[in-house]
Parts: C-alpha cells; sequence; structure tokens
C-alpha cells in the first residue's frame, strides 16, 4: 500500500476522539438530547477503530459512512485499504474503482490500484502509476513501484529510470533497489572526486 495501513487509512487530519459529540446538545426544555450521528464523525469514529487495528469494525464503520453518504471518496478509500489487507482484492479494487469515480485523481487510490493489478493488468498499472506520479512527482513510493513493475515487463531502461527518480526523491529507498539495477545508481568516481574539489 502506499505508505502502509496505519498511515493509509488514517487520511483525516487530528483524528483525536472516539466519542461523536462532547458536550449533548439540550432541549428547549433542558433536557439533553442526543445529537444525530454524522457522516463526519463516523469516519473519525472509523480510523481510530483503524489505530487500534479493530479493521472489522472500521470497515463496518466506513460502510455506515457510506449509507449516509455514498459519494464519500475518504470512506470508499478506506474501504479499499482494509479490504487489501484482509487479502480481498476483488473489493479493495471495486472501492477503489468507486472512489476513483468520485475523485479521478486522488492519488492514493491511483496508487494502491496500481499496486494490485501490477500482476493481472500490468499496463494499466503503469498507467495508474504514471498519473499518480504526474500529480505528485515527489511520490517516491510510486515511481519506485512503477520501477518494480517495468522491470518485470522487461523494460530495464524504463525501470533503471524510474528507479533513479525514486532513490533522487527518498534515497532511503536505495538499498531496496533490485541489486542489477542498484549498481548503476552509485555514483561514479569522477563524480565524487570532482564534488570534493
Amino acid at each position: 500500500m502506499w505508505t502502509g495501513l496505519g498511515v493509509t487509512v488514517t487520511v483525516a487530519a487530528g483524528v483525536v476522539a472516539w466519542a461523536v459529540v462532547s458536550h449533548p446538545a439540550t432541549t428547549s426544555d433542558g433536557n439533553p438530547e442526543k445529537a444525530p450521528l454524522t457522516a463526519h464523525a463516523l469516519l473519525q469514529a472509523s480510523h481510530v477503530q483503524a489505530q487500534h487495528q479493530d479493521f472489522e469494525e472500521a470497515e463496518a464503520t466506513f460502510e455506515r459512512v457510506l449509507e449516509m453518504e455514498p459519494g464519500n471518496k475518504l470512506a470508499w478509500y478506506n474501504v479499499g485499504v482494509v479490504a487489501a489487507r484482509d487479502g480481498r482484492p476483488a473489493d479493495a479494487l471495486e472501492a477503489y474503482d468507486r472512489e476513483l469515480k468520485i475523485d479521478p485523481l486522488f492519488t492514493s487510490a491511483l496508487f494502491n490500484q496500481a499496486v494490485l493489478l501490477e500482476s493481472s493488468d500490468p499496463e494499466r498499472s503503469i498507467a495508474l502509476l504514471k498519473l499518480a506520479i504526474t500529480l505528485n512527482p515527489q511520490a517516491a513510493r510510486a515511481h519506485f513501484q512503477l520501477g518494480d513493475t517495468l522491470a518485470r515487463k522487461g523494460r530495464d531502461g524504463q525501470a533503471r529510470d524510474a528507479y533513479r527518480r525514486a532513490v533522487a526523491v527518498d534515497p532511503s529507498l536505495h538499498s531496496q533497489v533490485p541489486k542489477n539495477f542498484r549498481n548503476s545508481m552509485r555514483p561514479s568516481p569522477s563524480s565524487t572526486t570532482s564534488a570534493g574539489r
């Protein structure tokens, strides 16, 4: 997945509460009334559930959000994340498809779908990764995944370029580049010598 489930499902910033409302509203006679659950509050609760590794409950809560707001892209995306994590690629692809119909430029969904399609439809995977990179040129993992997919297709020159771009954005990826590509990314002795002068 894009950056791992712990980070991926916590798309909404600042999720700090499990509860929906901290102070109940009151009726005109002063009695507390229950505030209606909102899709936003449920989405926050589902993120907390996912952070606590309760993925089954998180998915159920994401589904409740979708009952309230069928066009909620974060809920569709996160249903896809949980399904992929649980080894249900068909369900994950369906959820990402639904999300991408709402927001065709959501880079995390593009990336995750590309990862799932790498074996079954590598050309579509490559196209999705290229789109994700166009939208976010600093997406090191997308460059790296593109390198992997191109290498599996035997397109070594393009793979080398993708790995090079990934490492340029995130040098810590250098050690993960396959050895036959990694060696070509080391600085040449002349460039190191010139830089030291």
